[in-house]
């Protein structure tokens, strides 16, 4: 599924079912053509969302939007990968109780305990993408083999 460069942001939305928690979540993003977060996913966490934003913020920026009013470039998820155009990254997204983990191909990238704290979207636009979706922002992006699966209590 391609992402147009939208003008800013473009997606596509799962509007139907899906678990608030405990399930995983895997496909594969690459960034076809510009510098900003491509393929960045949005789904739910109990009664709200989050959004797993893939190298925003110029490019290289990953990590949960929003976290207690703060977004990933600016709570303790955000960390920095350097995504190449063109090549197809493996990406893996999982909550799970409290927490919420995320995986590029085999690296950790985000590990967090939401236990307690307030779980939200960035700005307006990404509503757009709830319950479940992927958008791209000014930035050609595509996704593929996307796949889920509920987890059992001892994962």
């Amino acid at each position: 599924m391609v992402l147009e460069a939208g003008s800013p942001m473009t997606g596509a939305t799962w509007s139907g079912a899906f678990p608030k928690a405990n399930y995983e979540i895997r496909f594969e993003g690459v960034r076809l053509r510009g510098n900003d977060f491509f393929a960045s996913l949005t789904f739910p966490v109990g009664d709200s969302f989050c959004t797993w934003v893939t190298g925003g913020w110029g490019g290289d920026i990953v990590g949960l939007s929003s976290l207690d009013g703060w977004d990933a470039a600016d709570n303790e998820t955000r960390a920095y990968f350097n995504f190449e155009a063109g090549r197809w990254y493996r990406l893996r997204l999982r909550v799970a109780g409290d927490r919420i983990e995320a995986w590029i191909d085999d690296t950790a990238i985000v590990n967090v305990d939401i236990g307690g704290r307030a779980v939200g979207l960035r700005f307006a636009e990404m509503k757009l993408s709830a319950p479940l979706g992927f958008a791209s922002y000014l930035t050609k992006g595509a996704v593929r083999k996307i796949e889920y699966r509920l987890l059992n209590a001892s994962e």
